[in-house]
């Protein structure tokens, strides 16, 4: 479907439009590059989880079903964009359902972005300075090299990385700044990828490697219902509609969008098969909800131990170098929730910085606070993921502002829809009750 091209200005826009020339704007490459970093996180670890837990097939299928439903509801998003007087998913929120549609969108954003962000800390933090489970205590690779020591505590760990590493990205005013550094990303993922191929062949020929189960075991209602609880992982992994409006903006030609976002799903699904097919084939139905966790079990070997920390940095890496593009669309809504009758934000400096410390501020101190947020993550995950991603573009469709949508779109909405909430409500109440 063709998208209508207009000429119109913002009422409420997440970031000021720009006036540039084609030769200005931002590359096709560079969009995919931040659209998919902002897909590939830390959700990338759980992806051979939950094939353990559907199967391989089922897995497979249900990764691109997830994908089709994530460009259908981009599409609504993009193309109800064009056809008002809006160019943010908060304003498209506001012409449809007024203030309150667009406060609940902002809500959603910021609850789930700064949940990520947390996440990201948390994880990094245990790949540097290792973590305790019951009385298990796994070291991290600083107290592997140098041994344990004060300055490599978690708290002045995280706080070298966010003063050295994160906030100089995160000063960064122009989303486009991030391309490289989104690219370095997915290269980064990329590299895990490869070696953990290199260790499935390497399994394969030494006979190691697990049974793999094709289809998943549905013997009990209780592991019927915590089929539902993988795809608010998945939907989590392929989230980008947070990012789209950002990312528009800086293209020198906004008609390339589509085939920007259709590019990302691509390559992120390609990822998360090899992903989730190597690391199902390396541990089986030993596979932690975070596959991290299995490569720092067994190797004693200089070249294995090698291997572990090499696979270790590497998703660690990529995890920096996503938080900035996160970071992003979530300092942009809170600005645009707090000030909304300010100046542009990347013109007003003190204001841009506070904001940026803000979030970062509270991203560190909770993953120094807070031990396991695992659970909280799943909650968010199944409400406003689910939102974000579905149910707020299905209802935009259903509200039919401009007077644009077709029969098939209204029927894609409502199935969408009821999708996201049945499916939501189910992995919910099996959490609850597991």
């Amino acid at each position: 479907m063709k998208l209508k091209q207009k000429e119109t200005t913002s009422l409420a826009p997440l970031l000021p439009k720009i006036t540039q020339t084609p030769n200005e704007g931002a590359s096709v490459s560079s969009a995919v590059f931040n659209i998919s970093t902002c897909m590939i996180g830390a959700g990338i670890m759980s992806i051979p989880a939950t094939l353990k837990v559907l199967g391989i097939v089922p897995g497979f299928l249900l990764i691109v079903v997830m994908a089709l439903l994530v460009d259908l509801t981009v599409e609504f998003l993009l193309r109800y964009t064009h056809s008002g007087n809006s160019n943010s998913y908060a304003g498209v929120m506001a012409e449809s359902f007024g203030k309150p549609g667009s406060w609940a969108l902002q809500f959603c954003i910021i609850l789930s972005n700064l949940g990520g962000l947390i996440i990201y800390f948390i994880v990094i933090g245990d790949v540097l300075t290792g973590s305790q489970s019951s009385e298990t205590i796994h070291l991290g690779i600083l107290q592997e090299w140098f041994g344990i020591h004060w300055w490599n505590s978690r708290p002045f760990a995280l706080l070298f990385v966010v003063l050295f590493v994160l906030l100089p990205l995160l000063l960064q005013p122009r989303i486009e700044s991030l391309g490289h550094a989104s690219a370095v990303s997915i290269l980064l993922a990329l590299v895990f990828v490869a070696i953990s191929l290199a260790m499935a062949i390497y399994a394969i020929w030494a006979g190691t490697t697990m049974k793999l189960r094709l289809f998943p075991d549905i013997s009990s209602t209780d592991s019927f219902l915590t089929l539902f609880t993988t795809i608010p992982v998945l939907a989590s992994g392929l989230v980008c509609h947070i990012i789209i409006h950002p990312v528009k903006a800086e293209l020198s030609k906004t008609s390339d969008m589509i085939s920007a976002v259709r590019m990302s799903l691509l390559l992120t699904v390609s990822i998360y098969f090899a992903v989730g097919f190597i690391g199902y084939l390396l541990f089986g139905d030993t596979i932690m909800s975070d596959m991290l966790v299995n490569f720092d079990k067994n190797s004693d070997s200089p070249l294995g131990l090698l291997v572990n920390d090499v696979v270790r940095l590497s998703y660690s890496i990529h995890l920096l170098l996503v938080f900035p593009v996160i970071n992003f669309s979530l300092r942009a809504n809170i600005d645009e929730l707090l000030f909304p009758k300010k100046n542009p934000l990347e013109s007003d400096t003190p204001r841009f910085v506070c904001l940026t410390c803000a979030i970062l501020s509270i991203a560190y101190l909770a993953a120094i606070v807070i031990p396991d947020i695992w659970y909280f993550f799943q909650f968010v995950g199944s409400t406003t993921i689910a939102c974000l991603a579905f149910v707020f573009p299905g209802a935009i469709v259903l509200r039919d502002a401009h007077g644009i949508s077709t029969r098939r779109d209204r029927i894609m909405a409502v199935v969408v829809i009821l999708l996201a909430i049945l499916t939501s409500s189910i992995a919910i109440s099996n959490n609850l009750y597991s």
